[in-house]
C-alpha cells in the first residue's frame, strides 16, 4: 500500500478526507495526504486529523505516518478529515522557495553550488562551496536576493520522465542524478528564468509571495564550506 502525495501537485490545499490504511499505536497510516514529511531539509507539517493532534509526519517506503496526540483511535478503514497547520505550512513554503531563490543568484553570480541546508518556519542556513567568501558577500547577496523577490518571478512545478531530467543543463547541476535509480518520474521546480532543481517540498506560487531575506551571518565550516544563516520576513 501506498500514500497519495497531495502537496506535490498542490501545495495550496489545506483539508483533505481520507482513509486509514496501517495503524501504530501512536500513528497512522493513510490512502493520501496533505501533509509534508520531514525530508530534504524541510520540516514536517503539523495539524489535526478528525480532532487528533499531528505533531510529526515520516516517510517510510511508501507510506506516510502520522504521530497523533494524545493517542491513536483509529482503526484500518476508517473514514478522516485532516487539516493542516495553513500558517506554520505557508511559513515554511516562503523559506523553501527562499533558499531557492539563494541557490539560483549564488550560481548565477559565482557559479558556486550548494552543499546542504536546513530550515524551519522563516529561518533558514545554507552552505555553499566559497573558499573564501567575496567581499561584501553578505550585503551583495541579501540584496541580489530580494531584487530577485520583488521581481516575482513565476514558479512552476513539473513531473519529467527521468531520462529527460537527467539531460537537462540545470537539473545536472543540482545532482539530480543523486536520485535512485528506481525513481522513475522526477519532480521539477522551476522559478522560472532563475533556478531550476529536482526537489520534493512545498513552495509559493511567485517569489513576491516570499517576502523578503535577511542575511544574519556568514560562519565558515572548514575549507571550501561557508554557511549563510537567514531569515524571511515580510515586505515592507
Amino acid at each position: 500500500m501506498a500514500t497519495e502525495l497531495l502537496y506535490l501537485v498542490d501545495a495550496y490545499l489545506k483539508e483533505f478526507d481520507a482513509k486509514v490504511i496501517e495503524v501504530r499505536e501512536n500513528a497512522v497510516a493513510l490512502d493520501r495526504t496533505i501533509f509534508y514529511p520531514t525530508g530534504g531539509g524541510q520540516p514536517n507539517d503539523t495539524g489535526e486529523i478528525s480532532g487528533a493532534r499531528v505533531t510529526d509526519v515520516r516517510k517510510e517506503g511508501l507510506m506516510v505516518w502520522h504521530t497523533l496526540e494524545p493517542s491513536n483511535n483509529f482503526v484500518v478503514g476508517d473514514t478522516v478529515h485532516g487539516q493542516v497547520d495553513w500558517d506554520r505550512r505557508h511559513k515554511l513554503m516562503r523559506t523553501h522557495t527562499a533558499m531557492h531563490v539563494l541557490c539560483g543568484v549564488i550560481w548565477n553570480q559565482w557559479q558556486v553550488p550548494v552543499t546542504g541546508g536546513n530550515m524551519e518556519p522563516l529561518s533558514a542556513r545554507m552552505d555553499f562551496e566559497f573558499d573564501p567568501l567575496p567581499d561584501g558577500f553578505a550585503q551583495t547577496v541579501e540584496s541580489l536576493v530580494n531584487d530577485a523577490l520583488t521581481a516575482n518571478y513565476p514558479i512552476n512545478v513539473s513531473f519529467l520522465p527521468r531520462d529527460t531530467a537527467i539531460s537537462d543543463v540545470d537539473l545536472i547541476r543540482t545532482k539530480v542524478n543523486m536520485i535512485p535509480e528506481t525513481v522513475k518520474e522526477i519532480r521539477v521546480v522551476d522559478i522560472v528564468g532563475l533556478d531550476k532543481q529536482a526537489d520534493g517540498g512545498t513552495h509559493v506560487r511567485s517569489t513576491s509571495e516570499v517576502g523578503r531575506m535577511k542575511v544574519l551571518k556568514t560562519e565558515s565550516k572548514g575549507k571550501g564550506n561557508k554557511r549563510l544563516r537567514v531569515e524571511i520576513i515580510d515586505a515592507s
